[in-house]
Protein backbone atom coordinates (compact mmCIF):
# COMPACT_ATOMS: atom_id res chain seq x y z
CA UNK A 1 0.00 0.00 0.00
CA UNK A 2 1.66 3.20 -1.15
CA UNK A 3 2.48 5.78 2.13
CA UNK A 4 -0.51 8.19 1.25
CA UNK A 5 -3.04 5.81 1.02
CA UNK A 6 -2.06 3.97 4.30
CA UNK A 7 -1.92 7.50 5.74
CA UNK A 8 -5.61 7.89 4.68
CA UNK A 9 -6.82 4.86 6.01
CA UNK A 10 -5.26 5.41 9.04
CA UNK A 11 -6.76 9.09 9.55
CA UNK A 12 -10.06 7.37 8.61
CA UNK A 13 -9.67 4.95 11.61
CA UNK A 14 -9.23 7.93 13.80
CA UNK A 15 -12.07 9.26 12.74
CA UNK A 16 -14.16 6.07 13.15
CA UNK A 17 -12.55 5.72 16.60
CA UNK A 18 -13.44 8.88 17.69
CA UNK A 19 -17.35 9.36 16.72
CA UNK A 20 -17.87 6.60 17.89
CA UNK A 21 -16.34 7.20 21.41
CA UNK A 22 -18.39 10.47 20.60
CA UNK A 23 -21.38 8.98 20.80
CA UNK A 24 -20.88 6.87 23.84
CA UNK A 25 -20.52 10.55 25.46
CA UNK A 26 -16.62 10.30 25.47
CA UNK A 27 -14.41 12.71 23.88
CA UNK A 28 -11.31 11.44 22.95
CA UNK A 29 -8.85 13.76 21.22
CA UNK A 30 -6.98 12.75 18.04
CA UNK A 31 -3.66 12.55 19.25
CA UNK A 32 -5.26 9.99 22.33
CA UNK A 33 -6.97 8.27 19.55
CA UNK A 34 -3.81 7.89 17.46
CA UNK A 35 -1.80 6.52 20.39
CA UNK A 36 -4.49 3.99 21.51
CA UNK A 37 -4.50 2.71 18.03
CA UNK A 38 -0.60 1.69 18.18
CA UNK A 39 -0.77 0.58 21.66
CA UNK A 40 -3.55 -1.71 20.63
CA UNK A 41 -1.33 -2.95 16.59
CA UNK A 42 1.60 -3.35 19.19
CA UNK A 43 0.18 -5.39 21.78
CA UNK A 44 0.28 -9.33 20.93
CA UNK A 45 -2.22 -10.75 22.62
CA UNK A 46 -4.77 -8.71 19.72
CA UNK A 47 -3.23 -10.83 17.32
CA UNK A 48 -2.15 -8.24 14.48
CA UNK A 49 0.62 -8.50 12.32
CA UNK A 50 2.66 -5.45 11.46
CA UNK A 51 4.15 -7.10 8.03
CA UNK A 52 0.52 -7.64 6.46
CA UNK A 53 -1.73 -5.06 5.07
CA UNK A 54 -5.29 -4.45 7.41
CA UNK A 55 -8.61 -6.00 5.83
CA UNK A 56 -12.11 -4.85 6.60
CA UNK A 57 -11.95 -7.40 9.38
CA UNK A 58 -8.96 -6.06 11.30
CA UNK A 59 -9.71 -2.77 11.05
CA UNK A 60 -13.64 -3.29 12.42
CA UNK A 61 -11.50 -5.32 15.22
CA UNK A 62 -9.15 -2.39 15.65
CA UNK A 63 -11.67 0.05 16.05
CA UNK A 64 -13.84 -2.03 18.35
CA UNK A 65 -10.51 -2.74 20.55
CA UNK A 66 -9.51 1.00 20.50
CA UNK A 67 -13.28 1.96 21.63
CA UNK A 68 -13.48 -0.11 24.50
CA UNK A 69 -10.09 0.52 26.15
CA UNK A 70 -11.23 4.11 25.59
CA UNK A 71 -14.23 3.76 27.14
CA UNK A 72 -12.53 1.73 30.41
CA UNK A 73 -13.57 4.65 32.54
CA UNK A 74 -11.65 2.65 36.11
CA UNK A 75 -8.33 1.97 33.73
CA UNK A 76 -5.61 3.57 35.24
CA UNK A 77 -3.43 2.53 31.82
CA UNK A 78 -5.67 4.64 29.72
CA UNK A 79 -5.55 7.81 32.51
CA UNK A 80 -1.45 6.97 32.00
CA UNK A 81 -1.46 7.76 28.28
CA UNK A 82 -3.83 10.52 28.57
CA UNK A 83 -1.42 12.16 30.91
CA UNK A 84 1.17 11.08 28.62
CA UNK A 85 -0.63 12.66 25.63
CA UNK A 86 -1.34 16.06 27.57
CA UNK A 87 1.67 16.84 29.26
CA UNK A 88 3.27 16.49 25.45
CA UNK A 89 0.66 18.27 24.11
CA UNK A 90 0.90 21.30 26.64
CA UNK A 91 4.63 20.79 28.33
CA UNK A 92 6.78 24.06 27.34
CA UNK A 93 10.46 24.65 28.51
CA UNK A 94 11.25 28.22 28.94
CA UNK A 95 8.57 29.84 26.60
CA UNK A 96 1.82 43.65 22.14
CA UNK A 97 4.22 45.85 20.27
CA UNK A 98 3.18 49.64 20.67
CA UNK A 99 5.19 52.56 18.80
CA UNK A 100 5.28 56.25 18.61
CA UNK A 101 6.74 57.83 15.51
CA UNK A 102 7.73 61.45 15.40
CA UNK A 103 6.08 62.80 12.29
CA UNK A 104 8.94 64.09 10.13
CA UNK A 105 10.49 60.44 10.09
CA UNK A 106 7.40 58.88 9.05
CA UNK A 107 7.97 59.07 5.37
CA UNK A 108 11.15 57.69 5.53
CA UNK A 109 10.01 54.63 7.86
CA UNK A 110 7.33 54.40 5.12
CA UNK A 111 9.98 53.95 2.46
CA UNK A 112 12.06 51.22 4.29
CA UNK A 113 11.20 47.00 3.24
CA UNK A 114 9.08 44.82 5.61
CA UNK A 115 12.02 43.46 7.28
CA UNK A 116 13.45 46.71 8.17
CA UNK A 117 10.28 47.97 9.33
CA UNK A 118 9.74 45.46 11.67
CA UNK A 119 12.99 45.77 12.96
CA UNK A 120 12.64 49.54 13.45
CA UNK A 121 9.54 48.78 14.70
CA UNK A 122 10.72 46.35 17.70
CA UNK A 123 13.92 48.78 18.32
CA UNK A 124 11.45 51.60 18.89
CA UNK A 125 8.97 49.73 20.90
CA UNK A 126 12.01 48.72 23.03
CA UNK A 127 12.88 52.09 23.70
CA UNK A 128 9.82 53.42 24.42
CA UNK A 129 9.38 50.49 27.37
CA UNK A 130 12.59 51.15 28.55
CA UNK A 131 11.99 55.22 29.38
CA UNK A 132 8.73 54.04 30.59
CA UNK A 133 10.36 51.62 33.24
CA UNK A 134 13.14 54.52 33.91
CA UNK A 135 9.83 56.56 34.76
CA UNK A 136 8.23 54.17 37.02
CA UNK A 137 11.73 53.76 38.87
CA UNK A 138 11.86 57.53 39.23
CA UNK A 139 8.53 57.87 40.30
CA UNK A 140 7.26 59.90 37.44
CA UNK A 141 5.40 57.60 35.53
CA UNK A 142 4.84 54.43 33.86
CA UNK A 143 1.49 53.60 35.38
CA UNK A 144 -0.29 50.45 34.48
CA UNK A 145 2.44 48.65 34.53
CA UNK A 146 2.78 46.03 36.64
CA UNK A 147 5.74 44.71 38.80
CA UNK A 148 6.52 41.89 37.58
CA UNK A 149 9.44 40.99 40.16
CA UNK A 150 6.99 41.01 42.82
CA UNK A 151 4.55 39.15 41.37
CA UNK A 152 7.63 36.26 40.31
CA UNK A 153 8.64 36.62 44.02
CA UNK A 154 5.50 35.62 44.93
CA UNK A 155 4.46 32.71 42.55
CA UNK A 156 7.62 31.32 42.53
CA UNK A 157 7.55 30.03 45.80
CA UNK A 158 3.61 29.17 45.90
CA UNK A 159 4.02 27.06 43.22
CA UNK A 160 6.93 25.62 44.28
CA UNK A 161 5.15 24.31 47.73
CA UNK A 162 2.49 23.42 46.07
CA UNK A 163 4.61 20.60 43.78
CA UNK A 164 6.59 19.67 46.57
CA UNK A 165 3.66 19.21 48.56
CA UNK A 166 1.65 16.66 45.65
CA UNK A 167 5.25 15.25 44.98
CA UNK A 168 5.27 14.21 48.27
CA UNK A 169 2.14 12.62 47.86
CA UNK A 170 2.20 10.53 44.96
CA UNK A 171 6.10 9.34 46.33
CA UNK A 172 3.86 8.29 49.66
CA UNK A 173 1.53 6.33 47.36
CA UNK A 174 3.54 4.91 44.90
CA UNK A 175 5.59 3.51 47.95
CA UNK A 176 2.41 1.88 49.24
CA UNK A 177 1.57 0.15 46.01
CA UNK A 178 5.47 -0.80 45.88
CA UNK A 179 4.85 -2.44 49.35
CA UNK A 180 2.10 -3.91 48.70
CA UNK A 181 2.93 -5.50 45.06
CA UNK A 182 5.90 -6.97 47.01
CA UNK A 183 3.44 -8.52 49.92
CA UNK A 184 1.60 -10.26 46.78
CA UNK A 185 4.66 -11.74 45.40
CA UNK A 186 5.63 -13.21 48.08
CA UNK A 187 2.13 -14.64 49.05
CA UNK A 188 0.33 -15.62 45.65
CA UNK A 189 -3.23 -16.47 47.75
CA UNK A 190 -3.47 -12.82 47.77
CA UNK A 191 -4.01 -12.41 43.91
CA UNK A 192 -7.69 -14.07 43.89
CA UNK A 193 -8.93 -11.07 46.70
CA UNK A 194 -6.56 -8.33 44.83
CA UNK A 195 -5.86 -7.71 40.51
CA UNK A 196 -2.07 -7.31 40.64
CA UNK A 197 -2.10 -6.04 37.61
CA UNK A 198 -4.16 -3.22 38.00
CA UNK A 199 -2.06 -2.61 40.77
CA UNK A 200 0.26 -2.67 39.07
CA UNK A 201 -1.17 0.28 36.67
CA UNK A 202 -1.87 2.31 38.88
CA UNK A 203 1.72 1.84 40.31
CA UNK A 204 2.74 3.44 36.45
CA UNK A 205 0.27 5.88 36.52
CA UNK A 206 0.95 7.64 39.88
CA UNK A 207 5.16 7.07 39.22
CA UNK A 208 4.70 8.77 35.89
CA UNK A 209 2.55 11.55 37.77
CA UNK A 210 5.74 11.62 40.04
CA UNK A 211 8.33 12.06 36.95
CA UNK A 212 6.11 15.21 35.18
CA UNK A 213 6.18 16.76 38.63
CA UNK A 214 9.75 16.28 38.94
CA UNK A 215 9.97 17.86 35.35
CA UNK A 216 8.04 20.70 36.02
CA UNK A 217 9.46 21.35 39.46
CA UNK A 218 12.75 21.56 38.14
CA UNK A 219 11.98 23.94 35.26
CA UNK A 220 10.76 26.34 38.10
CA UNK A 221 13.86 25.87 40.11
CA UNK A 222 15.34 27.35 37.17
CA UNK A 223 12.74 29.90 36.60
CA UNK A 224 13.76 31.17 40.07
CA UNK A 225 17.74 31.17 39.34
CA UNK A 226 17.26 33.23 36.43
CA UNK A 227 14.68 35.38 37.74
CA UNK A 228 17.37 36.47 40.36
CA UNK A 229 19.84 36.96 37.88
CA UNK A 230 17.55 39.39 35.94
CA UNK A 231 16.53 41.58 38.95
CA UNK A 232 20.34 42.15 39.65
CA UNK A 233 21.01 42.78 35.99
CA UNK A 234 17.71 45.19 36.09
CA UNK A 235 19.03 47.07 39.24
CA UNK A 236 22.26 47.70 37.73
CA UNK A 237 20.92 48.96 34.72
CA UNK A 238 18.52 51.57 36.53
CA UNK A 239 21.31 52.80 38.19
CA UNK A 240 24.12 53.18 35.62
CA UNK A 241 21.17 55.12 34.00
CA UNK A 242 20.39 57.30 36.71
CA UNK A 243 24.16 57.69 36.63
CA UNK A 244 23.90 59.14 33.09
CA UNK A 245 20.91 61.33 32.96
CA UNK A 246 21.62 62.54 36.91
CA UNK A 247 19.47 66.26 36.74
CA UNK A 248 20.85 66.55 33.30
CA UNK A 249 18.39 68.38 30.64
CA UNK A 250 19.47 66.45 27.23
CA UNK A 251 21.56 63.53 27.51
CA UNK A 252 23.22 62.26 24.00
CA UNK A 253 20.62 59.32 22.32
CA UNK A 254 23.62 56.99 22.01
CA UNK A 255 24.32 56.73 25.66
CA UNK A 256 20.46 56.11 26.58
CA UNK A 257 19.12 53.96 24.10
CA UNK A 258 20.89 51.43 24.28
CA UNK A 259 20.30 51.16 28.19
CA UNK A 260 16.82 52.10 27.41
CA UNK A 261 16.51 49.07 24.95
CA UNK A 262 18.44 46.41 27.32
CA UNK A 263 15.77 47.61 30.41
CA UNK A 264 12.97 46.34 27.92
CA UNK A 265 14.50 43.36 27.07
CA UNK A 266 15.13 42.10 30.65
CA UNK A 267 11.21 42.97 31.35
CA UNK A 268 10.14 41.03 28.32
CA UNK A 269 12.26 38.36 29.81
CA UNK A 270 10.34 39.00 32.83
CA UNK A 271 6.93 38.67 31.44
CA UNK A 272 8.13 35.32 29.48
CA UNK A 273 8.91 33.78 33.01
CA UNK A 274 5.57 34.86 34.65
CA UNK A 275 3.79 33.75 31.47
CA UNK A 276 6.07 30.08 32.41
CA UNK A 277 5.34 30.34 36.05
CA UNK A 278 1.79 30.34 34.49
CA UNK A 279 1.91 27.72 32.54
CA UNK A 280 3.60 25.08 34.36
CA UNK A 281 1.40 25.64 37.04
CA UNK A 282 -1.47 25.50 35.32
CA UNK A 283 -0.04 22.39 33.74
CA UNK A 284 0.60 20.52 37.20
CA UNK A 285 -3.36 21.25 38.03
CA UNK A 286 -4.23 19.74 35.75
CA UNK A 287 -2.00 16.65 35.84
CA UNK A 288 -4.50 15.96 38.78
CA UNK A 289 -7.33 14.88 36.83
CA UNK A 290 -5.67 12.18 35.64
CA UNK A 291 -5.90 10.24 38.91
CA UNK A 292 -9.30 9.56 39.87
CA UNK A 293 -8.79 5.87 39.22
CA UNK A 294 -7.10 5.46 42.41
CA UNK A 295 -9.99 6.44 44.38
CA UNK A 296 -12.41 4.35 42.90
CA UNK A 297 -10.03 0.92 42.54
CA UNK A 298 -8.22 1.83 45.74
CA UNK A 299 -9.96 3.45 48.25
CA UNK A 300 -7.67 4.70 51.95
CA UNK A 301 -9.70 1.98 53.65
CA UNK A 302 -8.61 -0.90 51.02
CA UNK A 303 -5.16 0.19 51.07
CA UNK A 304 -4.74 0.41 54.95
CA UNK A 305 -6.24 -3.25 55.18
CA UNK A 306 -3.42 -4.18 52.26
CA UNK A 307 -0.77 -2.62 54.51
CA UNK A 308 -0.91 -4.61 57.70
CA UNK A 309 2.44 -6.30 58.78
CA UNK A 310 4.03 -4.53 55.94
CA UNK A 311 6.72 -2.04 56.12
CA UNK A 312 6.35 0.70 52.94
CA UNK A 313 10.28 2.12 52.13
CA UNK A 314 10.89 4.87 50.47
CA UNK A 315 12.99 5.27 47.35
CA UNK A 316 15.95 6.35 49.10
CA UNK A 317 15.85 3.37 52.42
CA UNK A 318 15.79 0.85 49.93
CA UNK A 319 18.63 2.02 48.16
CA UNK A 320 20.41 2.69 51.99
CA UNK A 321 19.86 -1.02 52.59
CA UNK A 322 22.10 -2.26 49.89
CA UNK A 323 24.63 0.62 49.76
CA UNK A 324 27.36 -1.99 51.36
CA UNK A 325 26.78 -4.47 48.25
CA UNK A 326 28.87 -3.85 45.19
CA UNK A 327 29.55 -6.09 42.07
CA UNK A 328 33.10 -7.88 42.36
CA UNK A 329 34.84 -7.20 38.86
CA UNK A 330 36.84 -10.57 39.01
CA UNK A 331 33.19 -12.13 38.20
CA UNK A 332 32.61 -10.21 34.66
CA UNK A 333 36.31 -10.29 32.59
CA UNK A 334 34.12 -9.50 29.11
CA UNK A 335 31.52 -6.92 30.75
CA UNK A 336 32.37 -2.82 31.56
CA UNK A 337 31.28 -2.05 35.21
CA UNK A 338 31.85 1.91 36.14
CA UNK A 339 31.57 2.75 39.61
CA UNK A 340 31.86 6.55 41.51
CA UNK A 341 35.29 6.46 42.30
CA UNK A 342 36.53 5.06 38.30
CA UNK A 343 33.87 7.26 36.50
CA UNK A 344 34.63 10.91 36.53
CA UNK A 345 30.96 11.79 34.24
CA UNK A 346 29.38 9.03 36.83
CA UNK A 347 26.16 11.14 37.42
CA UNK A 348 25.13 12.52 34.04
CA UNK A 349 25.09 8.26 32.32
CA UNK A 350 22.06 7.89 30.76
CA UNK A 351 20.05 4.89 32.75
CA UNK A 352 17.73 2.78 30.97
CA UNK A 353 14.73 2.45 32.69
CA UNK A 354 14.50 5.97 34.17
CA UNK A 355 17.10 4.09 36.91
CA UNK A 356 14.55 1.54 37.92
CA UNK A 357 15.85 -2.29 38.35
CA UNK A 358 15.71 -3.92 34.52
CA UNK A 359 15.79 -7.78 36.27
CA UNK A 360 13.32 -6.87 39.22
CA UNK A 361 10.84 -5.60 36.62
CA UNK A 362 11.45 -8.31 33.57
CA UNK A 363 11.21 -11.39 36.87
CA UNK A 364 8.21 -9.71 38.64
CA UNK A 365 6.63 -8.90 35.55
CA UNK A 366 6.20 -5.29 36.35
CA UNK A 367 7.66 -4.15 39.63
CA UNK A 368 8.97 -1.20 39.81
CA UNK A 369 12.33 -0.63 42.30
CA UNK A 370 14.63 2.31 42.04
CA UNK A 371 18.52 0.89 40.81
CA UNK A 372 21.09 1.93 43.03
CA UNK A 373 24.43 3.03 41.27
CA UNK A 374 26.37 2.46 43.92
CA UNK A 375 26.75 -1.28 43.33
CA UNK A 376 27.79 -1.03 39.65
CA UNK A 377 26.02 0.24 36.23
CA UNK A 378 26.34 -2.13 33.69
CA UNK A 379 27.57 -0.98 30.37
CA UNK A 380 25.59 -3.60 27.57
CA UNK A 381 25.44 -2.75 23.41
CA UNK A 382 26.36 1.24 24.37
CA UNK A 383 23.64 1.24 27.29
CA UNK A 384 23.91 1.74 31.24
CA UNK A 385 21.49 -0.61 33.63
CA UNK A 386 21.22 -0.40 37.69
CA UNK A 387 20.38 -2.83 39.93
CA UNK A 388 18.50 -2.65 43.13
CA UNK A 389 20.71 -5.71 44.68
CA UNK A 390 23.68 -7.62 43.98
CA UNK A 391 22.01 -10.68 43.42
CA UNK A 392 19.67 -9.21 40.37
CA UNK A 393 23.17 -7.57 39.25
CA UNK A 394 24.72 -10.65 38.23
CA UNK A 395 21.42 -12.14 37.10
CA UNK A 396 20.64 -9.59 34.51
CA UNK A 397 24.61 -9.42 33.52
CA UNK A 398 24.17 -13.44 33.05
CA UNK A 399 21.85 -12.54 29.87
CA UNK A 400 21.08 -9.21 29.58
CA UNK A 401 19.02 -9.51 26.21
CA UNK A 402 16.77 -12.33 27.86
CA UNK A 403 15.73 -9.43 30.19
CA UNK A 404 15.68 -6.57 28.06
CA UNK A 405 12.98 -8.61 25.47
CA UNK A 406 11.13 -9.39 28.34
CA UNK A 407 10.79 -6.04 29.35
CA UNK A 408 9.66 -5.35 26.07
CA UNK A 409 7.46 -7.25 25.44
CA UNK A 410 5.46 -6.43 28.68
CA UNK A 411 5.64 -2.87 26.96
CA UNK A 412 3.42 -3.92 24.51
CA UNK A 413 1.08 -4.75 26.74
CA UNK A 414 1.26 -1.47 28.48
CA UNK A 415 1.79 0.73 25.85
CA UNK A 416 2.11 3.46 28.93
CA UNK A 417 5.47 1.65 29.81
CA UNK A 418 6.90 2.90 26.78
CA UNK A 419 7.07 6.82 27.52
CA UNK A 420 7.27 5.50 31.43
CA UNK A 421 10.42 3.62 30.99
CA UNK A 422 11.74 5.77 27.89
CA UNK A 423 11.78 2.87 26.11
CA UNK A 424 11.50 5.05 22.51
CA UNK A 425 14.47 3.77 20.97
CA UNK A 426 12.73 0.80 20.88
CA UNK A 427 9.61 1.67 19.57
CA UNK A 428 10.34 4.57 17.44
CA UNK A 429 6.84 5.15 16.21
CA UNK A 430 5.74 6.26 19.75
CA UNK A 431 8.42 8.76 20.45
CA UNK A 432 6.44 11.81 21.57
CA UNK A 433 7.83 15.30 20.44
CA UNK A 434 8.95 16.52 24.18
CA UNK A 435 11.46 13.62 24.31
CA UNK A 436 12.90 13.79 20.87
CA UNK A 437 15.58 16.42 22.68
CA UNK A 438 16.60 13.85 24.36
CA UNK A 439 17.74 11.62 21.93
CA UNK A 440 21.73 12.98 21.92
CA UNK A 441 21.77 11.73 25.32
CA UNK A 442 22.16 8.59 24.61
CA UNK A 443 25.34 8.98 23.08
CA UNK A 444 26.83 10.11 26.64
CA UNK A 445 29.86 8.08 27.55
CA UNK A 446 31.58 7.42 30.53
CA UNK A 447 34.81 8.99 31.26
CA UNK A 448 36.59 6.36 33.50
CA UNK A 449 39.60 7.67 35.62
CA UNK A 450 42.48 5.65 37.75
CA UNK A 451 45.24 5.87 39.36
CA UNK A 452 48.94 5.44 37.25
CA UNK A 453 52.42 5.63 37.46
CA UNK A 454 55.43 5.34 35.09
CA UNK A 455 59.29 5.73 35.22
CA UNK A 456 61.68 7.03 33.50
CA UNK A 457 65.18 7.35 33.06
CA UNK A 458 67.96 9.66 34.75
CA UNK A 459 69.91 10.63 31.72
CA UNK A 460 67.88 8.74 28.42
CA UNK A 461 70.24 10.29 26.30
CA UNK A 462 74.22 10.03 26.96
CA UNK A 463 75.98 12.80 28.65
CA UNK A 464 77.64 15.08 25.93
CA UNK A 465 80.46 17.46 26.31
CA UNK A 466 80.47 20.58 24.67
CA UNK A 467 84.45 21.22 24.60
CA UNK A 468 83.56 25.09 22.41
CA UNK A 469 82.16 26.20 25.95
CA UNK A 470 83.18 29.53 27.37
CA UNK A 471 81.30 30.82 30.31
CA UNK A 472 83.94 34.02 30.77
CA UNK A 473 82.27 37.22 29.89
CA UNK A 474 85.67 38.56 28.80
CA UNK A 475 86.48 35.57 26.23
CA UNK A 476 83.44 35.65 25.29
CA UNK A 477 83.85 39.58 23.65
CA UNK A 478 87.34 38.71 22.68
CA UNK A 479 86.10 36.13 20.33
CA UNK A 480 83.70 38.44 19.55
CA UNK A 481 86.14 41.10 18.50
CA UNK A 482 87.80 38.77 16.57
CA UNK A 483 84.98 37.84 14.33
CA UNK A 484 83.98 41.64 14.33
CA UNK A 485 87.00 42.25 12.23
CA UNK A 486 87.19 45.46 13.70
CA UNK A 487 90.49 46.41 12.73
CA UNK A 488 89.90 48.49 9.67
CA UNK A 489 86.48 49.58 11.32
CA UNK A 490 85.67 52.61 12.74
CA UNK A 491 82.97 54.06 15.11
CA UNK A 492 81.84 57.49 15.00
CA UNK A 493 79.79 58.74 17.86
CA UNK A 494 77.78 61.80 18.68
CA UNK A 495 76.65 63.10 22.46
CA UNK A 496 74.47 65.90 22.90
CA UNK A 497 73.56 68.07 26.21
CA UNK A 498 70.31 66.44 26.69
CA UNK A 499 71.60 62.53 25.96
CA UNK A 500 74.79 62.44 28.36
CA UNK A 501 72.66 61.92 31.02
CA UNK A 502 71.02 59.12 29.81
CA UNK A 503 72.57 55.63 30.80
CA UNK A 504 75.41 55.23 33.39
CA UNK A 505 78.66 53.88 31.16
CA UNK A 506 81.45 52.01 33.33
CA UNK A 507 85.00 50.80 32.07
CA UNK A 508 87.70 48.66 33.54
CA UNK A 509 91.26 48.84 34.08
CA UNK A 510 93.90 47.73 35.90
CA UNK A 511 94.63 49.83 39.05
CA UNK A 512 98.59 51.71 38.99
CA UNK A 513 101.27 50.52 41.21
CA UNK A 514 104.38 50.88 42.04
CA UNK A 515 107.59 48.83 40.45
CA UNK A 516 111.34 49.24 40.16
CA UNK A 517 113.72 47.23 38.10
CA UNK A 518 117.88 47.40 38.13
CA UNK A 519 120.10 47.37 34.91
CA UNK A 520 123.30 48.74 36.29
CA UNK A 521 125.95 48.84 39.12
CA UNK A 522 128.91 50.83 39.89
CA UNK A 523 131.55 49.02 41.19
CA UNK A 524 135.93 48.89 40.98
CA UNK A 525 138.73 46.66 41.97
CA UNK A 526 142.76 46.79 42.27
CA UNK A 527 143.75 45.55 38.74
CA UNK A 528 147.27 47.37 38.19
CA UNK A 529 146.63 49.75 34.77
CA UNK A 530 148.87 48.69 32.29
CA UNK A 531 152.07 50.97 31.05
CA UNK A 532 153.65 50.62 27.67
CA UNK A 533 157.15 53.01 27.24
CA UNK A 534 158.39 53.02 23.56
CA UNK A 535 161.81 54.94 23.32
CA UNK A 536 163.55 55.96 20.42
CA UNK A 537 160.78 57.35 18.59
CA UNK A 538 162.91 60.87 18.11
CA UNK A 539 164.96 59.49 16.18
CA UNK A 540 168.59 59.73 17.02
CA UNK A 541 172.27 60.19 14.74
CA UNK A 542 171.20 57.35 12.33
CA UNK A 543 168.95 58.01 9.58
CA UNK A 544 167.03 55.27 10.32
CA UNK A 545 164.66 55.11 13.62
CA UNK A 546 164.73 52.23 16.20
CA UNK A 547 162.19 52.02 18.62
CA UNK A 548 162.29 50.15 21.48
CA UNK A 549 158.88 48.58 23.64
CA UNK A 550 159.47 48.49 26.98
CA UNK A 551 156.56 47.11 29.52
CA UNK A 552 156.18 48.97 32.74
CA UNK A 553 153.06 47.34 33.80
CA UNK A 554 153.69 46.32 37.42
CA UNK A 555 152.46 42.81 38.56
CA UNK A 556 149.39 42.21 40.40
CA UNK A 557 151.35 41.04 43.43
CA UNK A 558 153.12 44.06 43.79
CA UNK A 559 149.84 46.32 44.19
Amino acid sequence: MPPTQAESVIKNIIREIGQECATHGEIASETVVAFMVKAVVLDPSNGFNMDRTLIKSDVQKLVKLCVARLLDSKNPSLDTIKMQVYFDMNYTSRAALQSVFPQAELGTFLTLSKKDKERQLKELTMIVTGIRLFNRDCGKGGEGIDDLPAILHEAIPTTTQHIDSQLQIAQDQAFRYTAILEKVSKNPLMTKELEPYMLKEALYNIRQYEIFLQTVLSDIITCAQEVEMMIKQFAAQLEQLKMIVKSKTAVPTSQVFPIFIALASLWMSFQDETVLISVLSNLTTNLELFLGTHELLFPEKVIHGLLDDVTVKSDIARIKEHMDERVHLPDFRKMDWFFPETTANFDKLLIQYRGFCGYTFASTDGLLLPGNPSIGILKHKEKYYTFNTRDAAYSFAENPERYINLIKEKAKKNAELIQLLELHQQFETLIPYSQMRDVDKHYIKPITKCENSTQTDTHILPPTTVRSYEWNEWELRRQAIKLANLRQKMTHSVQTDLSHMRRENSSQVYPLKDAGTQSKRDGNSGVPRPQIFIAGLRGGQTKTTYGVKVNLTRAVDET
